[in-house]
């Protein structure tokens, strides 16, 4: 006969202990997280390229277009190189005799290495300008940018973050905000690849001038880019009835022309500025020519002597006001650094490779 086993505490505590049940959250959330990784997944096998940010939406045609470079008058950069690893260099910039500017003198330091990067400018009437990023990552990037000007409403200071996706990027930025009452300037951007040609964005602006006082406006982006990327189309379109559109293609490994559409269609105000440019590359030289709808013809030669030495030429003619302008300057670039420092020739042992003639 046999005698039953005596039954513990622990043992029957563990029999009477309810079996666990499923908790709600976690079973309502499974078939979402499921659906997020199949997207995911989907999303993944398109092997959309990223789009570049809302800011270098026409960066190429930009690089063409004299917007940006031609001067008149007289100027001359003279910069030099302290450091090369991590960067560090001084500038001092001159610009004399201009026909819509006084003379000026600016004064600039940059520092950078991987992750951070400073720059600082102060000019002779005591206005300082500055920027600083830092990325947290290959796809994180936060900036500031300051200014502090001698005259009335012209400091600011922005905050900005860039985010790289694999197929998309945000952009925030805040121009003057204020933790008091919320005033300010908020931007915020998105740009998606659609396809591996294709990408579409959408840009917001929020203006707070004072609490109750705020104007919201949108604007709608596209960009294509070709297969082989020797041509960007760009579009941007923003209410009421305002287009700005870009064009640029790159005919040869010298060649590239641009070409740029701004449209205003706005209640009681139209008007339409249409500007082509074209950029030929040298092998010590630059030249960029540029036509626009108001009879302006512009160019801009950058000859480089040396590595180290360039000169520069601008001009511009207005037929429709009978006027012209006329520029030179200088770039002159020093550095304390030896030869071998600046990759100039070869450290002592390694045999040097002769240049080809041109």
């Amino acid at each position: 006969m046999s005698v039953p086993t005596p039954v513990t505490a622990d043992a029957l505590s563990t029999q009477l202990q309810p079996a666990p049940v499923p908790s709600s959250s976690s079973s309502s959330s499974w078939p979402v997280g499921s659906l997020y990784n199949r997207f995911a997944a989907w999303r993944k096998s398109l092997d959309l390229p990223n789009p570049g940010t809302v800011e270098n939406l026409t960066k190429e045609s930009k690089q063409t277009l004299l917007n940006n470079y031609v001067f008149d008058g007289a100027k001359a950069d003279l910069s030099k190189s302290l450091s090369m690893n991590p960067m560090f260099q001084v500038t001092h910039s001159f610009h004399l005799g201009s026909q819509t500017s006084p003379p000026t003198y600016h004064f600039g330091a940059m520092f950078a290495n991987d992750k951070l990067f400073m720059h600082g400018n102060v000019d002779h009437d005591g206005n300082l300008t500055a920027r600083f990023n830092h990325g947290w990552s290959a796809t994180n990037v936060s900036k500031v940018q300051a200014q502090l000007s001698t005259q009335a409403g012209q400091s600011y200071v922005q905050l900005e973050h860039d985010y790289q996706g694999s197929d998309y990027s945000l952009n925030a930025k805040a121009v003057n905000p204020s933790p008091v009452d919320m005033s300010g300037i908020y931007m915020g951007s998105y740009l998606q690849s659609i396809t591996k040609n294709l990408a579409l964005g959408l840009e917001t602006v929020l203006q707070r001038q004072a609490p109750g006082l705020s104007d919201v406006s949108l604007a709608y982006l596209a960009k294509y880019t070709s297969t082989d990327r020797n041509w960007i189309a760009s579009a941007q379109v923003q209410g009421p009835g305002i287009l700005q559109a870009s064009y640029w293609q790159k005919l040869s490994e010298k060649v590239d022309v641009a070409a740029e559409l701004q449209v205003v269609a706005a209640p009681g105000r139209r008007d339409a500025l249409a500007t082509l440019a074209a950029r030929y590359e040298l092998r010590m030289a630059s030249f960029r020519a540029q036509l626009d709808s108001t009879g302006k013809v512009s160019a801009f030669l950058e000859q480089r002597f040396a590595p180290t030495f360039a000169f520069l030429v601008s001009g511009e003619i207005d037929h429709f006001k009978n006027a012209a302008k006329v520029g030179v300057g200088v770039m002159i670039e020093s550095s304390s650094l030896t030869p071998e420092e600046m990759g100039m020739v070869p450290p002592p042992g390694v045999p040097s490779v002769p240049m080809p003639q041109p």
